[in-house]
């Protein structure tokens, strides 16, 4: 599986982000990979899983297909996305 956290950085989010990565780093000792919605690459991803709110965190199984989604205001706790991050 494979988890992906899409924001935009220099946001109004973008502090939320930065915090709740910072305590999922310090709960679990792992990192969620981001990515920049604004990039080229960032940008053809939320059109591939119809990503149109921020912040966004998905996960997918190894071929792509989304397991569970999770966007703007209803961030997952992190005891339940730990179950996901690799």
């Amino acid at each position: 599986m494979k988890t992906l956290l899409f924001y935009r950085p220099n946001s109004e989010h973008e502090r939320q982000v930065i915090d709740y990565l910072r305590d999922f780093k310090q709960r679990t000792g792992k990192d969620i990979p981001t990515q920049d919605v604004d990039t080229p690459a960032g940008i053809q991803l939320c059109q591939l899983y119809g990503i149109m709110e921020y912040p966004t965190i998905i996960v997918t199984d190894d071929e792509g297909h989304i397991q569970n989604m999770w966007a703007a205001d209803r961030m997952p706790p992190i005891n339940e996305l730990s179950y996901y991050v690799q």
